[in-house]
């Protein structure tokens, strides 16, 4: 039965937070048309009205510094713009760093903040007391002032947006409910409310603490997690300057908004509560909690260690609200997958301090199909099925709260929900000592630990982590003998059909013609020419083709190739049936040709080719690339097998050298090849040509998607270049450095490592073309410039001799 809509609006919103109305205000600003938001309420109702109102920029991850960067700027401009007060304090923020580990953290975000023109300013203990006079200096070791960041009225920052919203001709519908969506082919027709159908061209969740069970009316399973969170308020009996800055502490785990005659004080304890396994009924609505006294202890008496004043005065109020917390605590953003027209923007932990930033740059992907900024942090497509999973998702969305205001480590990995997924392979690597990291739920070795060394992960941030050595034993096996490295967490997907070698041609920047047998690296560029996915393609027969992506992008690059490809064509997913071993070193040939008895010889299988051949009583499919820059084959086995291959290639190889790998050698090795890694070094905001992949981009093999863009592109030259750095020795490089020439900032960087073969310190980073010929440049780490010399962009083997030979 067809959907027959009551009424059609062009754009239409679900949910009346800070998110739904900055949105619905940025696409009517923006000029969009026929823009209708519902609330199944009243606007804030939701967990807007509960909310502290702090909004801080100075974060640990850059992408997340922008959005709140861009939010400022919204809030400098809205009331003037509106006429309605949304009572802005810019007072500043002092944020405290009670350990030399959280100086260093605090110091690492101050620079990223630098590189895109945050105001911070690095202040000794002292200083800070001045700043905010109640506090006591006892450990102190440094505290950052960001003079541009302050406290808002989250009640009266939603109105504003609702009332530029409907200044600007969106409507706005409280007690609207949505209760049905309906949709066809990829397509959300319409809603089904309490009120009647409403048909659309464009759907938009944002509805906070219902995304979750708004997604599933669509199909659509999100990792939107809702956990309690507590603050409290003193009693009113201080007295201070109205321009007093509000507080972070994380070493003391609370943060605090001055607020009329008292402090408004709230934490991220460890132990919170999920609540309703982020489905909380429709009926759910301005609700307060029953207060936990006990995790209110973890940071209250904390915070009274640090000013004294608290042990004074009592608590008047203790506020106890859900809050939405995905499952890696980052928000949720972007088109839902397997969907054209239905879009996500939920799962805000910092919602009101992100309000204007991401009402702003959803705005821009909705009518431009361009963020403005880097989404892919908060791509809803980062997640899976797996994450979504309701226990997954609590555990996670729990530890992801807890931690919060804990150091995040370089490297850091989840402890909840692990061994989720594991490759046929796991015991095996487990009983080797392999030191597990997770992605996308799969258990994949990181590194090594030798016999008589412990298993775990010891980060550093400015000296050397405890696996460096021997990741260095590993990149030396690679590159000197051989190694197996496990890369079943490969997302794989098996294309087919008639007329899959002229629809990948159409979708790919690389040329995909001539017989089957070979693999071809390329990138999958949109209208604009920038790169959507970077990934290998193995043409395994007529008709029939193997795409090989990242873990984490299975969801994102799967979707972007279905959205293409005609109805004679398929994909579908093979990433759990088949286990991927790496072997690799230059006497990988060695090793494999004692095991097979196919010819495994250069003439007969070369660079690119791909050959099913026989590996002792098995059957793999072996393809002759791999990203360290050796001699090497990947060998895609039916994961049934996979364990006698592993163990046949290790007897082979034992006479040999060989060793095991992990994922941290392989960085290493990459780097020194100046290999990319997408959503570090490329996004779909660079080109193939500014990214130095212009080899992979063949306009005379007919049109394909972005061909007109890049070839402008080409015509006309680039702006910026990605560039390779190196600095003698260690430095403590994370990403996101600033890169300076002469002083000034000229870009930052995108992927770093330490290149255990070249024995230095290796950057990628993006900086203009007209200065991209200078040599001499600095990175600033930490507070402090280390020279950087730039060079070319492949540092080892740039002839590709070893990988060819």
């Amino acid at each position: 039965m067809a959907f027959r809509a009551d009424r059609h609006v062009h754009i239409l919103i679900i949910g009346g937070g800070a998110i739904g109305t900055s949105l619905a205000y940025h696409l009517a600003r923006d000029g969009a048309e026929g823009v209708l938001l519902v609330e199944k309420a009243q606007l804030t109702h939701g967990c807007t009205w509960h909310a502290a109102g702090l909004v801080g920029q100075l974060r640990g991850k850059k992408n997340l510094t922008r959005l709140m960067q861009n939010s400022v700027a919204v809030f400098d401009r809205l009331q003037q713009e509106t006429g309605q007060d949304i009572a802005w304090k810019k007072v500043g923020s002092l944020r405290l760093a009670g350990s030399e580990a959280r100086w260093s953290e605090v110091r690492r975000a101050m620079t990223q903040a630098k590189s895109f023109g945050v105001d911070c300013h690095s202040l000794s203990a002292e200083e800070a007391k001045a700043h905010f006079p109640y506090i006591t200096t006892d450990g102190i070791r440094g505290a950052a002032f960001i003079p541009g960041d302050g406290y808002i009225d989250p009640y009266s920052l939603t109105m504003a947006y609702a009332r530029g919203a409907r200044q600007n001709g969106a409507v706005i519908e409280e007690g609207v409910c949505v209760e049905e969506i309906v949709s066809e082919a990829g397509r959300v027709l319409g809603v089904v409310t309490n009120g009647g159908t409403i048909g659309c061209d464009i759907l938009v969740n944002c509805a906070g603490l219902w995304a979750k069970r708004v997604g599933r009316m669509a199909g659509v399973e999100l990792a939107a997690g809702i956990v309690e969170h507590q603050y409290f308020l003193t009693e009113k009996k201080l007295s201070f300057d109205p321009g007093l800055t509000t507080l972070r502490d994380p070493d003391n785990n609370f943060y605090l908004k001055p607020d009329t005659g008292s402090f408004a004080i709230g934490g991220w304890e460890d132990g919170s509560k999920g609540f309703h396994g982020g489905l909380p009924p429709l009926s759910f609505g301005r609700e307060l909690l029953e207060p936990s006294l006990e995790r209110l202890e973890l940071f209250a008496l904390p915070a009274a260690t640090r000013l004294p004043v608290l042990n004074e005065i009592g608590i008047q109020t203790v506020i106890n609200g859900p809050i939405p917390v995905s499952a890696d605590g980052e928000p949720i953003m972007g088109k839902a997958p397997a969907y054209e027209n239905f879009y996500v923007a939920c799962g805000f932990t910092a919602g009101i301090a992100a309000s204007g930033g991401a009402g702003l740059a959803m705005s821009n992907l909705i009518l431009h199909g361009d963020a403005g900024m880097d989404l892919w942090p908060f791509d809803v497509r980062r997640f899976s099925a797996v994450q979504a999973q309701p226990r997954y998702l609590e555990q996670r969305a729990i530890e992801a709260y807890g931690a919060y205001y804990k150091i995040h480590w370089p490297a850091e990995e989840a402890h909840a929900a692990r061994n989720l997924r594991l490759s046929p392979l796991h015991e095996r690597l487990r009983q080797a000592g392999a030191v597990f990291g997770s992605k996308m739920g799969w258990e994949r070795p990181n590194w090594f630990a030798p016999p008589g060394v412990a298993a775990e992960d010891v980060a550093s941030f400015e000296g050397k982590p405890n696996w460096f050595d021997h990741v260095a034993a590993e990149h030396r096996a690679i590159r000197e003998r051989a190694a197996l490295i496990d890369q079943t967490s490969f997302s794989k997907f098996e294309i087919s059909g008639p007329g899959t070698e002229a629809a990948l041609q159409r979708i790919a920047a690389n040329d995909l013609s001539g017989p089957p047998g070979k693999a071809v690296y390329t990138q999958l560029c949109n209208a604009r020419g920038g790169i959507e996915a970077d990934v290998t393609l193995i043409h395994d027969a007529p008709d029939h083709v193997y795409m090989v992506t990242g873990a984490g992008f299975g969801l994102r690059d799967s979707g972007w190739v279905a959205r293409h490809l005609p109805p004679s064509v398929t994909i579908r997913e093979v990433t759990n049936s088949l286990a991927v071993i790496n072997l690799c070193g230059p006497r990988a040939r060695d090793i494999l040709q004692a095991v097979t008895d196919d010819d495994v010889s250069n003439a007969a299988f070369p660079f690119l080719a791909a050959r099913r051949i026989g590996i002792g009583c098995a059957t793999a499919l072996a393809v002759r690339i791999g990203y360290v820059g050796e001699l090497g084959y990947e060998l895609y086995v039916p994961q049934e097998f996979a364990g006698h291959v592993y163990d046949t290639l290790w007897a082979a190889g034992a006479p040999h050298g060989i060793a095991n790998a992990g994922y941290r050698a392989i960085d290493s090795c990459r780097m020194e090849k100046g290999y990319l890694y997408w959503s570090g070094d490329i996004t779909p905001d660079y080109n193939p040509y500014e990214a130095g992949l212009g080899f992979c981009v063949v306009p005379g093999k007919g049109d394909f998607i972005g061909r007109d863009a890049l070839a402008k592109i080409r015509a006309e030259g680039v702006a910026r270049k990605l560039c390779s750095f190196t600095v003698d020795g260690f430095a403590p490089f994370h990403g996101g450095e600033t890169i300076l020439l002469d002083g000034k900032v000229v870009g930052s960087t995108s992927s770093v490592g330490f290149g255990h073969t070249l024995g230095k310190t290796i950057a990628l980073g993006y900086v203009p073309t007209a200065v991209a010929a200078h040599s001499d440049f600095t990175i600033e780490a930490f507070g402090r410039a280390y020279p950087a010399r730039r060079g070319p962009r492949c540092l080892y083997d740039a002839k590709m001799e070893r990988l060819r030979g």
